[in-house]
C-alpha cells in the first residue's frame, strides 16, 4: 500500500523487520494509539494486508495483523458498552487506495459494526451492518 490519506482513528499498521523487537514495538503503537482513541471515544479501525493474516509474507507480519484482528475483537466486545467501536480492514494486493480510504472513513464514523473484519479485494470475511 503506498501512503494513505486516512482518517482520525485509523491505524495502518507498520511493515516490519522479521523480529521480534519490531512487532512488540509496533504492537505496542497500537495499544497506546486505541488506548487513546477509547477515551476519546473516537471510533477505531486497523488497516492491515489480507495477506498478512494469513501468514504469507512471514511470522512477524502475521502476528502483527492477527494480534490487531484480536484486539479489535476483544476491543470491539468492550466498546459496545459504551457506544464505542473497533474493527479491522484487510486489504488485499490490488486494492486501489481510494477504496481503502472510503473504507476507512465508512468504519471511522461510528455508530456501525465493532469487533468485526472486513476484508477489501477478492472476497469479505466478516460482516458490514448499514
Amino acid at each position: 500500500m503506498t501512503p494513505l490519506d486516512l482518517p482520525p482513528g485509523a491505524f495502518l499498521a507498520a511493515v516490519v523487520p522479521d523480529d521480534w523487537e519490531s512487532v512488540r514495538v509496533e504492537l505496542t503503537r497500537a495499544f497506546e494509539f486505541t488506548k487513546q482513541a477509547a477515551q476519546e471515544g473516537v471510533p477505531v479501525v486497523y488497516v492491515v494486508r489480507s495477506e498478512d493474516l494469513f501468514g504469507r509474507r512471514g511470522a512477524c507480519p502475521a502476528m502483527i495483523a492477527c494480534g490487531l484482528l484480536s484486539a479489535a475483537r476483544t476491543a470491539g466486545i468492550e466498546g459496545l458498552k459504551s457506544g464505542w467501536s473497533v474493527n479491522i480492514l484487510a486489504v488485499d494486493e490490488g486494492v486501489v487506495d481510494g477504496e481503502v480510504e472510503r473504507w476507512a472513513a465508512r468504519l471511522t464514523e461510528g455508530g456501525g459494526p465493532t469487533g468485526e473484519l472486513v476484508r477489501l479485494g477478492g472476497s469479505h470475511l466478516g460482516r458490514l451492518q448499514p
